[in-house]
């Protein structure tokens, strides 16, 4: 009898373990999400500011399931509970049993609850329906300034200046520099103010990544606040400790992620923003038999260095418990998780981006954006070749 693979989450890490997973013959899958989609959070910098499209940021997981024949089966609905005596997942319309599972539930934005109103009055993209919304916003603004409707100074606030805060911000002011030269200097009243209580934008990054952003960002009229600590919000004004007020008109926040709900109703070990924290080989609760992998859990590579939660982290981590599964089923020995970040991409507007790879090659401009959209495509062509297959599938078996 083959064995009972579960991931809960349709994740870059959820995909990528079922990647692996779905080859062996042996083993099925069941993926449960309670989106019917996959979100390409690297990629929402540019749904929000409107350059890219919905289907470039989604893609549909029933098809993509359907890709791998009968070997991975789709549920959709919400995990509510984990019960590791009968080794099962509760969902909203049943319990689904498991030799061996993977928890991949990502995380979502952590709006501070000592910053007075910050939840009520600003938007997040850690999931879809709230990229959107931005989104919307930011079209109507620009639509009511095209009809002069809105004439005077509108100040667009991103609160945290980490990755995914850069990321919208530059590529914003870059459609309002291209808008100016087809609607006119209307758009000039528009201004965007990236913040953060750090030094610096982008913590921890390198001095090349963060000077090439900088400069960059400054070049396409971003306004950087940094060392700027958000006392309150409400729904005209962002209220700093030491600044003068800042009116805005709406307000993205990019500043820390909290993991999903399910992990408060896991009894195991977890840090202060809710993460699982595993042991060397991504197991929780002392289950052998059971993993946390990306955004979900704290992750830390061979010298106790924790990983940045990225996409990259997310896959790194997928690959080594699915290969992990591999050998406990084959009655093998597991070396603990090691990881390192590869390299980062920092898509910085139109064609430019600032990068560097294995911390030794550094590029930025047009040939680092180059190179930041050949890795994306790649990801981007490896889903649709199974969507496609997992279409056809549909269409010939209705």
């Amino acid at each position: 009898m083959n064995k009972r693979v579960v991931v809960i989450g349709g994740g870059y890490g959820g995909l990528r373990a079922i990647e692996f997973l779905a080859q062996q013959s042996d083993i099925d899958v069941t993926l449960i999400d309670k989106h019917p989609y996959h979100y390409l959070q690297t990629e929402a910098y540019g749904y929000i500011a409107g350059r890219f499209d919905l289907h470039d940021v989604v893609i549909d997981l029933q098809d993509w399931c359907g890709g791998f024949k009968k070997k991975v089966t789709f549920v959709c609905d919400s995990a509510k509970n984990i019960d590791f005596e009968s080794q099962s997942v509760e969902v909203c319309n049943g319990v689904i049993s498991y030799d061996y599972l993977i928890i991949a539930t990502g995380a979502k934005t952590n709006f501070f609850s000592f910053i007075e109103g910050l939840r009520e009055h600003s938007f997040g993209v850690k999931s879809l329906d709230r990229a959107h919304n931005f989104r919307v916003e930011f079209a109507n603004l620009i639509y009511k300034k095209l009809q002069n409707e809105e004439m005077q100074e509108i100040n667009l606030a991103i609160g945290g200046a980490g990755l995914s805060g850069v990321e919208v911000a530059a590529e914003m002011a870059k459609v309002l520099e291209v808008y100016k030269k087809t609607i006119g200097c209307s758009v000039n009243s528009i201004k965007i103010h990236l913040i953060d209580a750090s030094k610096t934008i982008l913590p921890g990054m390198s001095d090349f990544l963060i000077k090439s952003t900088h400069k960059r960002l400054e070049a396409l009229g971003v306004n950087i606040l940094t060392n700027a600590f958000i006392q309150r919000m409400d729904e005209d004004f962002i209220y700093f400790k030491d600044q003068d007020a800042l009116k805005y008109h709406f307000m993205i926040f990019t500043g820390g992620i909290k993991a999903s709900d399910l992990n408060d109703t896991v009894d195991v070990q977890k840090n202060r923003i809710s993460q699982f924290i595993p042991d060397k080989m991504l197991n929780i609760g002392e289950k052998k038999n059971v993993f946390a992998i990306g955004d979900c859990v704290e992750i830390r590579d061979g010298s106790g260095c924790m990983l940045p939660p990225t996409a990259q982290t997310a896959e790194r981590s997928a690959e080594y418990v699915a290969e992990s599964i591999r050998k406990r089923i084959d009655n093998k020995s597991i070396k603990p998780f090691d990881a390192k970040v590869l390299g980062v991409f920092i898509a910085l507007g139109g064609r430019w981006a600032s990068g560097e790879l294995f911390g030794v090659i550094k590029v930025k401009g047009y040939s680092a954006y180059l190179l930041k959209k050949a890795i994306t495509y790649a990801y981007h062509l490896g889903l649709r070749l199974r969507i496609n297959t997992g279409y056809k599938n549909r269409i010939k078996n209705p």
